[in-house]
């Protein structure tokens, strides 16, 4: 078994955190995707009903666009500048 390092375990779970937030506003947003691609009668009282429960796809789409962007700058942060590549050791 390797050894790895702090910064990259927490690399690793904050990066698990974000991917799995980004995944949840997907799926608190399907319903909405699909009354956007398959339009009909079924989808439309479906999202009415929702909306009587508090449905807000709003919060959905800011909080996993938030999400989306922070992790994909910190995974594009983390091996870009932390992140070893072959051959080489240490920050670039």
């Amino acid at each position: 078994m390797g050894s790895q390092s702090t910064a990259k375990t927490v690399f690793l779970l904050a990066a698990m955190v974000g991917w799995l937030l980004v995944g949840a506003a997907l799926m608190y947003l399907s319903p909405l995707i699909l009354a956007w691609v398959q339009p009909s009668d079924r989808t439309h009282l479906w999202l009415e009903n929702l909306a009587r429960g508090g449905y807000h796809p709003r919060w959905a789409i800011a909080g996993g666009t938030v999400a989306l962007v922070l992790t994909s700058l910190g995974t594009w942060l983390w091996y870009r500048y932390f992140e070893p590549a072959e051959g080489k050791s240490g920050l670039r």
